[in-house]
């Protein structure tokens, strides 16, 4: 997982979360530690999370949901880059795609 803030030039400051696959249920953890870090430190509106590698599962659903979560209750905004095709019906199935996708 790599954490890269940069203030973006016109709009708010992003962050960027590459989540790397498979996800397993003992990575969760960190994962959340590592996000909620980043988002306090760094003062992070929007996180772009990259899942191109993260299977359309059980898992990487509740594992995002669980992130936009920690993010909103931050004032941080969630958006997914390079989700397949498959998570990005599974967010649009459950009704997350608002959240996660943008709308």
């Amino acid at each position: 997982m790599t954490l890269k803030p940069w203030p973006t030039p016109a709009g708010p400051r992003a962050a960027t979360l590459t989540i790397g696959g498979p996800l397993e249920r003992a990575d969760l953890p960190g994962l959340f530690a590592r996000t909620c870090a980043l988002l306090d430190v760094e003062g992070v509106e929007l996180l772009w999370c990259e899942v191109a590698e993260v299977s359309a599962d059980a898992l990487a659903l509740d594992a995002l949901a669980r992130l936009a979560l920690v993010a909103r209750r931050r004032g941080c905004r969630v958006r997914l880059a390079g989700a397949s095709e498959e998570l990005r019906a599974l967010v649009g199935l459950t009704g997350l795609d608002e959240v996660l996708l943008g709308g």
